[in-house]
């Protein structure tokens, strides 16, 4: 599988980041690009952001960073952990950007690290371990990726 591969299956397949009203594209394999609009599903006090929807993005920049590489390898990969700073608050009407760097990769572990800004304002810096696990543990993404090739529909 390619990284444009898990694209088109992953806007398939994820809940978590439509519920959220996140967009993203796979610009290569280890090279992602997140978007996320602030609106009022996602404010915890009149006009500023929750922190929980700030760190479900980037979580998202920094997992699917490692999930766009993992799957070049035929793996697939976990959150281990992630960390967050919140630098500056997200406001309603804010357009967020995320994007992530790969800073280690191991037989087991990839190491990322991210940011999520709105234009030239730092909200947000993270940084995330992930498992590499073999993408055959996971049968129904295999499956659905058997699926999916056999009909060349994603």
């Amino acid at each position: 599988m390619d990284a444009k591969d898990l694209e088109k299956l992953f806007r398939k397949t994820s809940q978590f980041d439509q519920t959220l009203g996140m967009n993203f594209i796979v610009k290569s394999a280890g090279e992602v690009e997140y978007t996320m609009t602030i609106d009022s599903r996602h404010l915890s006090s009149p006009q500023i952001s929750h922190g929980g929807a700030i760190a479900g993005m980037m979580d998202n920049v920094l997992g699917v960073t490692a999930l766009s590489y993992a799957v070049t390898q035929e793996k697939l990969c976990s959150t281990v952990e992630f960390k967050i700073n919140y630098l500056n608050p997200a406001k309603l009407g804010d357009v967020l950007t995320g994007s992530a760097q790969i800073d280690y990769i191991g037989k087991r572990l990839v190491v990322t690290s991210g940011f999520i800004k709105c234009g030239e304002r730092l909200i947000a810096k993270g940084m995330g371990t992930f498992n590499l696990y073999p993408m055959e543990k996971f049968k129904q993404f295999s499956a659905d990726m058997q699926v999916d090739h056999d009909h060349e529909d994603i």
